[in-house]
């Protein structure tokens, strides 16, 4: 399961994170993403994919990971900084600031998708990385949880919605809400469907 972090060992590294992000496809809120170091021999019973997992499993793999990583941090972009510079590069301002706020600071990451994240440091980007390495699959269940967690907070603030149920994302049920109530504070303003 850790067969990428062996690689890079193997090339020398000794700070190895997984990167992930959560919510670039949603209608609302920010793109959160989290960077995660992981010890040699951490146990991968419960880590996969965020989004193979139910919530329980999730929240469990989440307190399991924190309590034994060697570092981990959650960022984010905000629906603003989606809306002035794009999904994508809000994604990867998401993931560079999480990236930074790792203390050890890694010396090599493997970064879910295709995109390298723009910080200078040694990377190999992973299209599915989240189902093939394990520190990847880590970063997106912190990330996963994390960007969850804020949406129900922001269902208690924009009531009507319904933004726990579906986190955002562009469901029947969210894009009715949308042609009754119009956007909210927090919605993405340059995505299709927002505005009608």
């Amino acid at each position: 399961m850790d067969g990428f972090e062996t690689r890079a060992r193997a090339m020398g590294y000794r700070a190895i994170a997984g990167v992930d992000e959560a919510g670039r496809g949603p209608l609302a809120g920010p793109v959160v993403a989290a960077a995660v170091i992981l010890p040699r021999g951490f146990d991968p019973e419960g880590i996969r994919d965020s989004k193979a997992l139910s919530p329980a499993a999730r929240k469990r793999a989440q307190l399991r990971i924190e309590a034994e990583a060697v570092s981990f941090s959650v960022a984010r972009a905000t629906h603003e900084e989606i809306d002035e510079i794009n999904i994508l590069q809000a994604s990867l301002l998401a993931m560079r600031r999480a990236v930074s706020r790792l203390s050890p600071e890694p010396d090599f990451l493997y970064v879910d998708g295709t995109f390298p994240v723009p910080c200078g440091l040694p990377q190999e980007a992973l299209v599915a990385g989240d189902s093939r390495c394990l520190s990847v699959m880590a970063a997106s269940i912190l990330a996963k949880v994390a960007r969850d967690a804020m949406m129900e907070e922001y269902e208690r603030l924009y009531p009507g919605y319904r933004f726990s149920a579906h986190k955002g994302y562009p469901t029947r049920e969210h894009l009715a809400a949308l042609r009754r109530l119009g956007p909210c504070p927090i919605h993405r303003r340059t995505f299709r469907g927002v505005l009608s």
